[in-house]
């Protein structure tokens, strides 16, 4: 094996690899989770069976999406372990209680009433199932609470101590919980959830419109899903701003990095809209840049001082050509969302919304841009917290278990072949279910019932509120 392949570096391909499979599915449960609460609400309150059909057809989706988040998530916490083993022993009394919170809070929440949600239907009184609705969605919020406390804590740590045998211990969990990233990180990562399955949601149904098979059920989810970019898409770029300026705070070497600022600007910080970052040089080659709007952005004042990596000990610099890239892809992509969102309010006025073809197609090309953006967003702030995995306490170089390089290697290789086999069965799978438009699942094969052809075996007819039995 060369040189250059050492433990580390594989230990950390590992993480990376298997969380950027992990990731799509929790962002996309988070999501879904709350718009099948919207669907079966609006359909209890309106009595309009198309919010039935709709919910019915991405509940299936759901399911699956949800089991292989969690196959995928044991992983996770197996590699603390494995790979970690340093890093989980010094870091072990606070990460691992705030993770068994999540266990006990979250998980058990959202798989407790997930049966309920999947088969519950016709079978219990309505106001018992759109609670389990409610709660399988709130279980998610609270997961991703948990796990943005733990993640924001390696970020931005306070409220610890060191015992002896060098571990960090707990002095104040208040502290610890809501660190100083963590409500701008949980803010951004949840709105992000809801964009990315907005755009999966949108996407489907500008699928059926460019098919030719769009009726009322894929007309509303796209009306919907189109809703969701034009509000909360513009919501997210001011999210983003006040999140950038908290890491300009706590982390600023990471906006260095993100901003491509090798030398420190006294004068008012250039925005490098594109360039090739060359880390041993310490430049940014063929940068593309306009004066001063890095610290109009950053600083609010396009004369405002601005820092450079050149204050920071180079051994302290995070890798910048990822970071400067990855941040782009995000803020691009988040662009062309709000974009998206923008145009559909005009035609929308325009009276075009469900007839522009070429909207469609748009719609449908930025089906997966919330996945990517997401992951994006998260290398860029992985990445940006290098060379520590404890900001500023404990170096990645000093949590890695005591490991010989062939020995990651081997599950390395193991990892990316089950993945890509379980994984792309399941994505194939996934992504057949959203094929077929919401009538054919409310109609289902040889005449079957509507929960039948979802996979749901059914009680007494569920065709409206008032046909379920009241609790």
């Amino acid at each position: 094996m060369p040189e250059w392949i050492d433990a580390i570096l594989l230990a950390r391909a590992q993480f990376a690899f298997t969380m950027a499979f992990h990731i799509i599915f929790p962002v996309f449960s988070i999501g879904l989770a709350s718009y099948l609460a919207v669907l079966e609400g609006l359909w209890l309150w309106t009595g309009r069976d198309v919010f039935l059909q709709v919910f019915k057809y991405w509940l299936k989706i759901f399911a699956v999406a949800f089991g292989m988040g969690v196959v995928s998530g044991i992983v996770m916490s197996y590699q603390f372990g494995t790979n970690w083993a340093v890093y989980a022993d010094k870091a072990g009394p606070i990460i691992g209680p705030l993770m068994a919170y999540e266990v006990l809070t979250a998980f058990f929440l959202e798989a407790g009433f997930l049966g309920v949600m999947l088969f519950g239907m016709g079978r219990v009184g309505k106001g018992l199932h759109y609670t389990a609705t409610l709660l399988v969605a709130i279980g998610t919020f609270v997961s991703a609470f948990w796990i943005l406390s733990v993640n924001s804590w390696m970020q931005t740590p306070q409220g610890y101590g060191v015992n002896e045998v060098g571990q960090f211990i707990p002095l104040d969990w208040w502290a610890i919980i809501f660190n100083p990233s963590f409500p701008y990180r949980l803010v951004h990562m949840v709105i992000a959830a809801y964009l990315t399955t907005a755009l999966v949601v949108g996407g489907a149904g500008a699928f059926h419109a460019l098919r030719g098979r769009a009726h009322e059920g894929s007309r509303v989810m796209f009306s919907m899903a189109m809703w969701m970019a034009a509000l909360v898409a513009p919501v997210q770029v001011l999210v983003g701003d006040a999140h950038g300026l908290n890491t300009l705070e706590h982390q600023p070497a990471k906006v260095m990095a993100m901003e491509g600022h090798y030398q420190s600007h006294p004068d008012g910080a250039p925005l490098i809209l594109f360039g090739l970052p060359d880390q041993d040089a310490g430049r940014v080659n063929y940068s593309i840049e306009i004066p001063r709007v890095s610290s109009l952005i950053l600083k609010h004042s396009l004369s405002e001082p601005l820092a450079g990596l050149d204050t920071i000990k180079r051994e302290d610099w995070p890798f910048v050509p990822i970071v400067f890239w990855s941040f782009r892809i995000m803020v691009g992509l988040g662009t062309l969302m709000v974009g998206l969102g923008l145009t559909s309010l005009f035609l929308r006025w325009k009276g075009r919304l469900h007839e522009a073809r070429w909207f469609h197609g748009w719609a449908l090309a930025m089906g997966p841009a919330g996945f990517i953006a997401v992951l994006a967003g998260w290398v860029t702030t992985e990445v940006g917290r290098q060379p520590f995995t404890v900001y500023g306490l404990l170096r990645t170089t000093e949590s890695v278990s005591p490991l010989a390089s062939p020995a990651v290697a081997t599950s390395l290789i193991a990892f990316v072949v089950v993945y890509f086999i379980v994984f792309a069965a399941g994505m194939f799978y996934l992504l057949r279910l959203m094929s077929q438009p919401p009538h054919r699942i409310e109609e289902g094969p040889r005449g079957e019932g509507p929960l039948r052809a979802a996979g749901i075996t059914p009680g007494p007819a569920v065709q409206s509120p008032r046909a379920i039995p009241q609790e």
